[in-house]
């Protein structure tokens, strides 16, 4: 059974910095292309970035240059390093398989001042 369980989000300012993690189980995790999506209030699941199995890693116009995806896979553990943070990054950040909907929970990411 996949479970993926995000933490790391919180309350903070704009041009703040947070690390967000998620701690996959239940397969086999680095025989997977991960992706980060978020959800602001009121809209639909918007992807962030994807990171495949080789490292190659793809992102939204709206992160790019300002986040980075990161994966240990001795950790099983995937990584969104944001920084930059503006107000429009509110939202509730969700982790998946590659090509998959997300099962966790998410981690709720607010910039405001």
């Amino acid at each position: 059974q996949v479970q993926l369980v995000e933490s790391g989000g919180g309350l903070v300012q704009p041009g703040d910095s947070l690390r967000l993690s998620c701690a996959a189980s239940g397969f086999t995790f680095s025989s997977y292309g991960m992706t980060w999506y978020r959800q602001a209030p009121g809209q639909g699941l918007e992807w962030v970035s994807t990171i495949m199995t080789d490292g190659t890693t793809t992102y939204s116009i709206s992160v790019k240059g300002r986040f980075t995806i990161s994966r240990d896979n001795a950790k099983n553990t995937l990584y969104l390093q944001m920084n930059s943070l503006k107000p429009d990054d509110t939202a509730v950040y969700y982790c998946a398989q590659r090509a998959h909907e997300p099962v966790g929970q998410g981690t709720q990411v607010t910039v405001s001042s």
